[in-house]
This record gives C-alpha cells, sequence and structure tokens, in this order.
C-alpha cells in the first residue's frame, strides 16, 4: 500500500464513523493512529458523551470483530480471559474463550473493576497473547483494546495502576460537545432510537484485516529525521526536569511518540514526520505518563498545565 492509499484508507474510515457518531474527529483521528501504530487508547469522559458507539462504529467500519466487556467491581480475570472447563460428558477439560478473543475490545468503564481485575488485560495488550493455565494463546496483530474510564472524581471507581496506564498508547479526554456540535447531536438522535446500531446508521465495512495490516505496513516507509528524532527527545526529557512532576516520561514513550507521528504522517499523506506531527499527538500520549509532584497538587496545578508549557518552551526544528 503507498501513503496515498494509506490516506484514503483513514478518510473513508471517517466517513464511515461519522455517519453514527456527530463530531469526536479528534478522537477518531487517535483512534486511527492507535491502530496504525499497532496501539491501544483509554477515552475518558462522562457517560452519554458516545464513547461506546464511538467503538463500535470504528470496529465495523474497519471490517473487525467487535467484542465489549462491561468492566464492575465484581468481574473476576476469568471473565475477561477465559478458563478450562471440565466436561463430564467427554471427562476432559474444554477452553471456554472470553471476549478477550476478539479483535476491538471495547473495556467499557475499566476503571470500575479492582486493579486485580484490571491486571487480566496487561499481557494482553503488551503481547497480544493470553496464558491460560500455562497455555499461551495468541490474539492476533489486530488485537486493539479501546477502554472507556469515567473521571476520577465519580464515585466507585477504581484509579488505574502505572503498569496498565503505561499499555495504552493514547489518553483522550472526550468532554461534552460545544452547542452547535451539540444541536446537531439532538437534531440528528433525538428523532431516533439512541440505541441504533453502526449498522442502523449505515456504516458499513470499509477495510479488512489484510488492507489494515498493508496500512500498519506502510507506515512503516515513512521516514523520521535527526532534528524530529531530537525534538522528541528534548520534550520527553524535559518533564523528567520540572519541579512541578514527580516522575516523567520514559524512553518507551519516546519511542512510542516517534512511532505514532509516523502513522499521523502516513495519514496525512506524507512519508516524512514533521514536528507538528509530534505536538499533535504529544498531550494524548502523554498526559497518563506524567504524576504531579505533591507541592503541584496541593497548588492545585493540573498535568494538563505543565505538559502545555513543556510543549511551549522546547522549540521545535524548522
Amino acid at each position: 500500500m503507498t501513503i496515498e492509499a494509506v490516506q484514503t484508507f483513514g478518510a473513508a474510515i471517517r466517513d464511515e464513523v461519522a455517519k453514527a457518531v456527530v463530531g469526536q474527529e479528534e478522537t477518531v483521528d487517535l483512534m486511527l493512529v492507535a491502530l496504525l501504530a499497532r496501539g491501544h487508547i483509554l477515552l475518558e469522559g462522562p457517560p452519554g458523551t458516545a464513547k461506546t458507539l464511538l467503538a463500535r462504529s470504528f470496529a465495523k467500519a474497519l471490517g473487525l470483530d467487535f467484542g465489549r466487556i462491561q468492566f464492575t467491581p465484581d468481574l473476576m480475570p476469568g471473565d475477561i480471559i477465559g478458563t478450562n472447563l471440565f466436561n463430564f460428558q467427554t471427562s476432559q477439560f474444554a477452553l471456554n474463550r472470553g471476549p478477550v478473543f476478539t479483535e476491538i475490545l471495547l473495556a467499557d468503564e475499566i476503571n470500575r473493576t479492582p486493579p486485580k481485575t484490571q491486571a487480566a488485560l496487561l499481557e494482553a495488550m503488551q503481547e497480544r497473547t493470553v496464558t491460560i493455565d500455562g497455555e499461551t494463546m495468541a490474539l492476533g496483530p489486530r488485537f486493539t483494546v479501546i477502554a472507556t474510564q469515567n473521571p476520577i472524581e465519580q464515585q466507585g471507581v477504581y484509579p488505574l495502576p502505572e503498569a496498565q496506564l503505561d499499555r495504552f498508547l493514547f489518553k483522550q479526554v472526550v468532554d461534552y460537545p460545544p452547542i452547535e456540535e451539540e444541536r446537531r447531536i439532538i437534531a440528528t438522535h433525538g428523532a431516533n432510537d439512541v440505541k441504533m446500531s453502526p449498522e442502523q446508521w449505515g456504516v458499513e465495512a470499509r477495510a479488512d484485516a489484510d488492507r489494515i495490516a498493508a496500512a500498519v505496513d506502510a507506515v512503516g516507509q515513512v521516514k523520521l529525521v535527526d532534528e524530529v528524532i531530537d525534538y522528541v527527545v528534548a520534550l520527553v526529557r524535559e518533564t523528567r526536569g520540572v519541579a512541578d512532576l514527580e516522575n516523567g516520561a520514559s524512553p518507551r514513550a519516546g519511542a512510542m511518540l516517534a512511532g505514532a507521528a509516523r502513522a499521523r504522517a502516513a495519514l496525512q499523506g506524507r512519508d516524512f514526520v514533521i514536528p507538528d506531527d509530534v505536538k499533535a499527538l504529544a498531550p494524548a500520549l502523554l498526559r497518563h505518563r506524567l504524576i504531579l509532584s505533591p507541592a503541584a497538587e496541593i497548588d492545585g496545578r493540573q498535568v494538563e498545565d505543565v505538559l502545555t508549557g513543556i510543549i511551549e518552551t522546547i522549540e521545535a526544528p524548522r
């Protein structure tokens, strides 16, 4: 697949998702980048902001299998990955596969279940494999997690551990829409059943696993020059020297930022990365990897403010 074909692929997916979901263009773009960079995405926002419909429509447009797990306080790891059950008719154990065996997995309200159950996804998200009773099984190269979580201020939520957060390429904050967009939502969905499926909205498959694999391979053609590499390194290292941050970003975060920037460049029809690719993706890629210092928390500082200051401080190459 050519770089131009990757751009066409991205435009087709956006058009299909837009049939069911009003707005959310930035979130769809991040989901496309995550797919081509072989990463996962965490969507944080209040209920009623179309996160579930967005995930279902995205999977439908890609022509991939879709699975959903509703995370609850009593959910167990076996409910996610599956378990071996004894069959009394055959006197043998048979594998009962969990919902993780899919291609696009919606982990809905992931922070409503305890960390022990959240950890069941760690191997799946990192290695795209699952181990049950000592046997390791592959999930497939297209396995992608789209997780949603409620704001931490809501009751009945468990903060995601750092190891779980690090498995997500992006954390996107999905807020309430602006007034004009909200009018469009009400005009479009107010006269219909709000529970309509993507198929009922006319969303069709515009890709398949082979075409997605070709697009992922095409991203490998995108060039990353030394000046842009230096810019990524400077951004990442600056997060470790700011007094307001207790923990900065790791070298792995820098590598992930560079890889995501290559995917964004391809989706825009370029075979080279520009600094704007890095700047556009840095907030979503870094916000969940930075931890405020106690003093900054007492002063009421926000990670978003610190991150914005860092991006504005580091001069981008020309």
